[in-house]
């Protein structure tokens, strides 16, 4: 197959490097190599007209709301986003205080400044504090798994339920009230399923769940948006590396791909996009979300990829975080609130409700965070995790402006509760190139898969060496699932081809064949906590 070669790199010395996916995998991979003399000919090419991926930042409401990515957690000395959004003069001072870096929150979520049940009027919120503190003193349990022999359950959703079942034995209270622990119990499962990005934590493997890394700080956000930090990556580099709007449809590896403008040279690799357009090249990194990766796994490697890799890709879990904003003229809550919680009397972990979507998809919904103020506009943000999720993704806005008024209107007791004036929600399940928000280590996989996935390929060797690479969050075994698993992943995989350029320009031979890289090895792992 030949190159049209519109966009295809000048000829000239150094290898030709593809980054395919503009996300903060693929601009951190590209910024790390673009600062290094052997890659003048590098190209990222991203499949929608703008950059940053699942990092999206949208001026609505007169304000800035994060579509996607919402928290830095763990912004401490060890995490790259916080340190890169502390060099770009990002975030505000309260996030960059010593005191701020030095918070252990154990990756766990802050108790609401308000608990609304769905029969209408608040929750004890020292009942709530109690409920928490059993629910997340389970969650850390949880991680003591990581080398056991053997685990009491297959899913940390099995787990906490055994565990749960044997406290209720001790409970005192009448039935009503032990019904209402039961049920912020649920809501503490919903929140879970938000952290993890998936459907039910029964869907999450016990065994390796504490290999995740909870990094140190209280997690923080971006006065202007978190897009701020891929837009100052992307200014740094040179201006003709972007490529927007190019979809790739096919990668093309382990062949030999020539170029009318590169007469006598082959390239192993040839990456096909959706538009005709074709770009040879010796290395490719591949940046793109699981859950894209996942849907297209048939078609979108040639020849396919190994078994022991596809494989990988099937079975790590991918799912759907998203996020509802309701703008009203009128703050309904206390001027202090930063958290309402919804808890829907009835429901429990330890059963098993399976109502039909569409009559009871808001229940998933943990509950509202307050945003800071937009002059004439409050401003609410829902998160709802999992199929009901992807459900609501199906509806028009004024359904589910409908859905949710009713729902504010019944659990805070006041039918003449003034309907939200707009309403703006993610749709990161029917996003093309995403399909998701992102990964978990389900059950029947292990860390190790993460590994494997992100293993360059050729993998036996031979051949020339390092032709597709992989990053994204789903390839770091301890920080998937978070910006900066992403970043670092970036980096790792550039470090890789740099090591690779650099122990080349060392040998006496030039015009050899490239021998195999030293393995870059990734930076220590950890299980955060990844709100989109």
């Amino acid at each position: 197959m030949q190159s049209s070669g519109r966009q295809a790199e000048t000829p000239g010395r150094g290898p030709r490097v593809l980054v395919v996916g503009g996300g903060i995998a693929g601009l951190g991979a590209a910024q790390r190599l673009c600062c290094h003399p052997a890659f003048p000919h590098l190209r990222v090419l991203e499949a929608t007209a703008r950059a940053g991926g699942r990092i999206r930042s949208e001026r609505s409401f007169g304000g800035v709301v994060e579509v996607g990515a919402h928290w830095i957690h763990g912004p401490s000395q060890g995490n790259p986003v916080f340190q890169l959004a502390a060099k770009y003069g990002l975030l505000g001072e309260k996030a960059l205080s010593e005191e701020n870096q030095l918070i252990e929150t154990g990756g766990h979520v802050g108790l609401p400044s308000v608990s609304y049940a769905s029969s209408g009027g608040s929750v004890s919120l020292e009942l709530v504090a109690e409920m928490a503190r059993l629910f997340y003193s389970l969650i850390d349990q949880t991680r003591e798994f990581l080398h056991a022999a053997e685990t009491p359950a297959p899913s940390v959703g099995e787990y906490l339920k055994k565990e749960i079942h044997q406290h209720m034995a001790g409970w005192t209270e009448e039935e009503e009230t032990k019904r209402l622990k039961l049920a912020i119990l649920n809501n503490l499962f919903n929140v879970e399923c938000c952290v993890s990005g998936t459907h039910s934590m029964d869907l999450v493997a016990l065994a390796p769940f504490g290999e995740y890394t909870v990094l140190p700080g209280l997690d923080c956000t971006f006065p202007g948006g978190y897009q701020g930090l891929t837009d100052h990556i992307m200014a740094s580099l040179p201006k003709d590396v972007m490529v927007f709007n190019k979809p790739v449809k096919t990668i093309h590896w382990n062949g030999s791909f020539e170029e009318a403008s590169a007469p006598g040279e082959t390239f192993p690799v040839l990456v096909e996009c959706e538009d005709g357009s074709c770009f040879p090249a010796h290395h490719v990194v591949v940046t793109v979300p699981l859950g894209f990766l996942k849907e297209r796994l048939d078609t979108f490697f040639e020849p396919p990829l190994p078994t022991e890799k596809a494989e990988a890709i099937r079975k790590i879990g991918f799912g759907t975080n998203n996020k509802i904003f309701l703008e009203f003229e009128e703050p309904f809550w206390q001027p202090d609130c930063q958290h309402i919680q919804v808890v829907w009397r009835d429901t429990s972990p330890l059963e098993d409700a399976a109502p039909k979507l569409q009559d009871a998809w808001f229940k998933k919904l943990i509950g509202f965070w307050v945003l800071p103020s937009f002059g004439a506009s409050q401003v609410l943000c829902g998160f709802i995790a999992g199929l009901e999720s992807e459900f609501m993704e199906t509806l028009s806005d004024e359904d589910v402006l409908l859905s949710l008024t009713q729902v504010l209107r019944r659990v805070t007791g006041n039918p003449r509760l003034p309907a939200p004036r707009s309403v703006l929600r993610s749709r990161w399940h029917s996003a093309p190139y995403t399909r998701g928000s992102y990964s978990y280590v389900a059950v029947g996989s292990s860390g190790d898969d993460l590994d494997l996935l992100a293993q360059p390929l050729p993998a036996d060797g031979r051949g020339a060496q390092l032709q597709v690479l992989f990053a994204g969050e789903a390839t770091h075994r301890a920080f998937y699932s978070t910006t900066h698993g992403a970043l670092l992943s970036g980096w790792r995989e550039a470090d890789r081809l740099i090591a690779l350029w650099d122990s080349h320009a060392q040998r006496p031979e030039p015009g050899s064949e490239l021998g195999s890289a030293p393995r870059v090895p990734g930076s220590p792992g950890g299980r955060p906590h990844p709100f989109l």
